[in-house]
């Protein structure tokens, strides 16, 4: 558990301080933001609603609407009980690291709610956590992709967002899906 925190604590420094020399360049951006993990189709006949935490680093440069996003995400969805065990002390950990293409919709400079579209691909490790889960258990890292939308809500250097994002991630014997809804703050950009 510690290392897991290692982890996304060392990769949130890493992302900001590579962030704090694009956000003087007037066009970049670095987010932190949180919220709920969906599951879907079979994932969602094993996990049950979850978290997640999202560090990205943005980069959309003045007057152009396309730009691009590097981001993770630590995403924690909890095992639905079994049937016949009933409770299970198990949660399927998700970190994935993708890279994507942002459209910002042309609106006026003064408008202060400003849609976006973005997509793109990434790696997504899997793993299950817990003390019900056997020895032997490792983790599995697959490509996937993912699109979305959502809305900046613009405040000077300073702004929030609302987004969501379906994710089909290329597992072995099925897709995996599910939707992050993240609310977060969005600093630089201009």
């Amino acid at each position: 558990m510690n290392a897991i925190r290692s982890a996304v604590l060392g990769a949130g420094l890493m992302a900001s301080v590579g962030a704090a020399p694009a956000v003087a360049q007037g066009g970049a951006s670095f987010s932190l933001g949180g919220g709920l993990t969906l599951p879907l189709g079979d994932f969602g006949d094993a996990a049950g609603t979850g978290f997640h935490g999202l560090a990205a680093v943005s980069f959309v440069p003045a007057n152009f609407p396309v730009g691009i996003q590097v981001d993770g995400m630590f995403h924690r969805l909890g095992v639905d009980d079994d049937p016949v065990f009933g409770d299970v002390d198990a949660n399927f950990q998700i970190i994935q690291g993708t890279a994507n293409v942002v459209y910002r919709f042309a609106n006026s400079p003064d408008t202060k709610v400003r849609p976006y579209l973005i997509g793109g691909v990434g790696l997504y490790n899997f793993k299950l956590t817990g003390d019900d889960v056997p020895d032997g258990f490792g983790s599995d890292t697959d490509f996937g992709v993912n699109a979305g939308a959502g809305f900046d809500f613009v405040a000077g250097s300073v702004g929030l967002f609302v987004e969501g994002r379906f994710h089909n991630v290329f597992t072995e014997d099925d897709n995996t899906n599910f939707i992050p809804i993240t609310v977060g703050v969005r600093l630089g950009g201009g």
